[in-house]
């Protein structure tokens, strides 16, 4: 039975902005409902004031498949508006597009497929891009693409709870499409001359950071077209804990983790390391932390099972209490499931609206997702209130993201969020990363370069001397 929508001040304004501004970035943070505020504005626009007929949105892949269309028949006030989803193949993705509806949901990898395909005669007056921050590479075909369509779309709205999670240079392109360069630039390179200093590392590759009073003259500029809002300022919703879960390594594990480390460390000299190697070194590190690596056949051969253990004594910790569990690698989700085939948990993969369904209605005792899969727009509040992170990854915003399925609106348990960290390894540095919420290349190179200076100045001596 469809509820009735009784908006938040904060709602009621937010749809107000999306009706009055025909470009509007809402930079709302996860939980203060994007999608309800956005279907209203789009009923009004299409039902009340006639002032568009055919509304795209763009969205992650598992957004796109079910909360778009779940949100319309939730609420009383928007139970006829038609959806029709462009996912599938080719002839699926025409046939959604040939359905008669209200709003086509497409997802975003299908952006540039859709544009060249309705390229002679663009059909969709309003696009709402579902995490804008999603299209904040200028190089992406994504990007490109709605550039190309941008003139023949009268109403844009971008929505994200994190436009920023990598630095403010993340923004033109999310701002480019709101208003075409007019606040940040016509080109990236005009933004980064106005705003940014620039620093070349080893002719490899090179960092931008902001110029003194940067942030203040981006916001300033932004202003009137974007509106933002934390959830702590509008919802009173409950703490969110952090526990971090040590995991040590038995001394096999460890001799082998170091020699790992200090072999692949040095294959490269300091002076060549840039963000390429620096990606794959901490990948295959994280890997071993984790307890297996992909060898040169991409076959997961495994190292030891420290954290696995630690993960199946934390599970019994929680006394059938539901757990979300985070994985990063694919030998992760493998190895995970093979360890609770037998426990008689109830145990599944986060990949269908059923399994979304199952976990809300209490059904699943572990549900596995990946955060970048899982880490958009999916309402599992209701499901439980513990995460588990048996890996962790380099990506403030998926992080965060991931966090919020749970920590949201609706939400009415403490929740917890369980690390395991395994001591002496990556793990350490990407936690810390994360809580510093620093620059995450940044932080990635330089934890690299540390760890290749004690390596080659060996164990101190004794004494000092």
């Amino acid at each position: 039975m469809a509820e009735t929508y009784i908006p938040h001040g904060y709602q009621a304004y937010c749809t107000q902005r999306i009706i009055s501004d025909s470009s509007l970035g809402l930079f709302l943070d996860m939980g203060l409902g994007k999608t309800v505020i956005t279907l209203t504005a789009i009923n009004e626009l299409i039902y009340n004031r006639f002032e568009v007929s055919k509304v795209l949105v763009i969205a992650p892949k598992k957004v796109a498949e079910s909360t778009w269309s779940a949100e319309a028949k939730k609420w009383e006030h928007l139970k006829h508006l038609r959806v029709s989803k462009i996912l599938g193949t080719v002839q699926q993705r025409i046939r959604g597009l040939n359905t008669p509806a209200d709003v086509y949901v497409i997802n975003r990898e299908n952006v540039p497929w859709l544009v060249d395909y309705d390229s002679n005669a663009w059909r969709f007056d309003m696009v709402v891009v579902d995490e804008l921050s999603s299209f904040k590479s200028n190089k992406a075909q994504r990007f490109k693409s709605l550039c190309y369509v941008r003139q023949h779309i009268s109403r844009f709205v971008g929505l994200t709870g994190a436009p920023a999670s990598n630095g403010l240079t993340d923004l033109w392109a999310q701002v480019y499409l709101l208003d075409g360069g007019e606040r940040l630039g016509k080109k990236i390179t005009h933004f980064r001359t106005r705003y940014c200093e620039c620093e070349t590392h080893g002719g490899h590759f090179t960092t931008y950071s902001m110029k003194q009073g940067a942030e203040e003259s981006i916001k300033a500029a932004i202003s009137d077209i974007c509106v933002s809002m934390k959830a702590e300022d509008y919802l009173q919703l409950p703490e969110c804990l952090t526990v971090d879960v040590p995991v040590v390594l038995d001394a096999k594990a460890k001799k082998q983790y170091e020699k790992f480390e200090k072999d692949m460390l040095l294959q490269i000299d300091e002076n060549t390391l840039d963000a390429g190697t620096a990606a794959v070194l901490s990948g295959k590190l994280l890997q071993f932390a984790n307890g297996a690596v992909y060898d040169e056949n991409k076959t997961a051969v495994e190292v030891h099972g420290c954290k696995l253990d630690v993960l199946a004594e934390l599970i019994e910790g929680l006394n059938g209490q539901h757990a979300l569990l985070f994985y990063n690698f694919q030998h992760d989700l493998v190895r995970i499931t093979e360890r609770f085939s037998k426990s008689g948990l109830t145990v599944r993969q986060l990949l269908t609206e059923k399994d979304q369904q199952d976990w809300n209605d209490g059904k699943i005792d572990i549900l596995l997702a990946h955060p970048a899969s899982a880490g958009y727009g999916l309402n599992l509040q209701q499901g439980g209130h513990h995460i588990i992170w048996f890996g962790l990854n380099w990506s403030l915003e998926l992080y965060e993201q991931a966090n919020k399925r749970l920590h949201r609106q609706g939400q009415r348990e403490t929740v917890i969020v369980h690390r395991l960290i395994t001591q002496g390894t990556r793990d350490v540095d990407v936690a810390a990363a994360l809580e510093g919420k620093s620059d995450v290349q940044n932080a990635l190179l330089e934890a690299l370069k540390a760890r290749i200076k004690e390596i080659k100045a060996g164990p101190p001596t004794v004494g000092g001397r």
